[in-house]
């Protein structure tokens, strides 16, 4: 080897050791202090060991105002590459806050673009690790025209390919546009926000006093505002997060759902079931119990536990096969819709519907919440939404209502009218308009006026009106229900069904893109 070839292959060595330096030691050891992982750290712990194929590597930036054509550090902040998560090929990129605080600059940005255009050329889920300071004020518009070259492919890769983006430190201002484009935002406890205007700006503009961690830290996030849809408690739990998120969806819009060996005997029968619905009909239950006495293993992976508690959204396997599972929660608001739960299950329907998941609603709704805050925030809108999406979704949609199905909120929650393809009901459903002593209300009301003792008058005919109408045997005559089932036989029997609709095609009618009332 000669020492020119020598030469040049240690000025590479050097260059390469100085990416990986990142901005230095001492900004490393503030990153850890404050309980973060760096960008490589964080790459490296998710992906399958020594997959990790680097892009951009070498890029700078190009601005040369305010004293940054001093400091040109190569990969200008941000890290991007290809790699395998559990033999899966993902495009993954992650802020080094090491770097200018990991900002947008036009060069990064551009890596960002040509890592997502390989993910939708190639048909892999693109994962953001976000980790940054905002918009690089040095660039100026040039840093804003990276943002909306991101958002521009986060939006055409929707429903194409999985997009996950986990928060594990600030994410302000422009930049909190991408992870809300994308189909799930993963956040870290205490040591990550999000937010259009700062606390600073809020102060001046409002004069309202707010932390950041108040204003948009993850359990904001996670239980008011329904950004996020998890909460992890560090950056090790979060790359789990993202895996176990991952195993439950296809690679792209393309491929079925994940089909893993079931080791869950799929005639699994659970006898309590059987008595898990309490014989009061106003006596709350826990659907989650439900959920998890059904699904393979009692593994059920749930999506936004915290935002919207009268509704339950998650992932788990039936059979081996990946399914996404919506319940009404009866622990919470008697499991009603209202505006926020109709916004979450809405999502996540639609979520599904994209990736080839097949849906598996298990219901007990008494209606949609009422109220003036409910109507005066649009319920009827919102509400419209879950509508639509159980309406529009194609993939197989299996039903299994367990107590109450009254009213609209009967015909939303994936009824057979809305081409449910398989839906039964529990020996101890009600299926009407509205509860038993609201339609003899209405019905008896004169002749419970003329009753001598009104009372014991309308005990009889709410018994005698439960009697004829609130089973599930009138709408199962109408065709309404395939089948009435023993709780105790509802795994097998919904494995089975699902099996029979594994090569389900359904096709929407040509058009552009429906109008979905936003």
């Amino acid at each position: 080897m000669t020492d020119s070839v020598e030469s040049k292959l240690e000025g590479l060595r050097a260059r390469r050791a100085k990416v990986l330096e990142g901005g230095g030691e001492a900004r490393i050891a503030k990153i850890h202090e404050s309980g973060r992982l760096t960008a490589r750290e964080r790459i490296h712990l998710f992906l399958d060991e020594g997959t990790f194929m680097e892009t951009g590597v070498f890029v700078t930036h190009r601005c040369n105002e305010f004293g940054l054509e001093k400091s040109k550090p190569p990969g200008d902040g941000m890290v991007t590459g290809v790699g395998q998560v559990d033999g899966r090929q993902v495009c993954v990129f992650a802020q080094d806050f090491t770097i200018f605080g990991g900002s947008m600059s036009e060069s990064n940005a551009l890596k960002v673009c040509r890592l997502m255009d390989m993910a939708m050329e190639n048909g892999c889920p693109v994962i953001g690790l976000n980790d940054s300071g905002g918009a690089r004020i040095q660039e100026g518009v040039a840093s804003l025209a990276g943002y909306a070259e991101i958002f521009w492919r986060n939006t055409m890769a929707s429903g194409v390919i999985p997009q996950i983006s986990a928060i594990m430190g600030p994410c302000a201002g422009g930049a909190v546009y991408s992870p809300a484009i994308t189909d799930f935002t993963i956040m870290v406890d205490k040591t990550s926000y999000m937010f259009v205007t700062g606390p600073n700006v809020i102060k001046m503009v409002t004069n309202e006093d707010v932390t950041s961690e108040d204003l948009g830290g993850a359990m904001t996030h996670n239980e008011k505002s329904g950004v996020g849809h998890l909460v992890a408690s560090s950056d090790q739990e979060c790359m789990l997060f993202i895996k176990k998120l991952l195993s439950y969806l296809p690679q792209n819009n393309t491929e079925d759902a994940p089909d893993v060996t079931c080791t869950d005997p799929i005639d699994r029968r659970d006898p309590r079931l059987d008595n898990i619905v309490p014989d009061n009909p106003k006596q709350p239950y826990d659907i989650k119990d439900v959920i998890n006495m059904v699904v393979d293993d009692g593994e059920f992976m749930e999506i936004q536990p915290y935002y919207a508690r009268n509704i339950v959204v998650g992932f788990a396997r039936l059979g081996g096969q990946s399914v996404g599972i919506v319940g009404n929660q009866p622990k919470h608001r008697s499991g009603a819709l209202d505006i926020k739960a109709s916004l979450k299950a809405a999502r996540f329907v639609r979520t599904c519907d994209c990736f080839n998941v097949p849906l598996i609603t298990f219901e007990d709704v008494p209606g949609f919440l009422p109220g003036t805050d409910q109507e005066f925030g649009g319920l009827i809108k919102h509400g419209a939404k879950l509508l639509y999406a159980y309406c529009e979704a194609t993939v197989p949609k299996l039903t299994v209502i367990t107590r109450k199905a009254y009213g609209g909120a009967y015909d939303v929650m994936s009824s057979k009218h809305i081409r449910g393809d398989w839906n039964v009901a529990w020996p101890h459903a009600e299926l009407a308009v509205m509860g038993s002593e609201g339609a003899v209300n209405i019905l008896y009301r004169k002749e419970l006026a003329k009753a001598d003792d009104a009372e014991a008058k309308r005990a009889e005919l709410i018994s005698e009106y439960e009697t004829t109408f609130n089973n599930p045997y009138i709408a199962a005559g109408l065709g309404y229900l395939d089948d009435v089932i023993e709780p105790a036989n509802t795994r097998p029997m919904l494995i089975q069904a699902l099996r029979s609709l594994r090569n389900k095609r359904q096709e929407l009618p040509p058009k552009k893109h429906g109008n979905i009332p936003l």
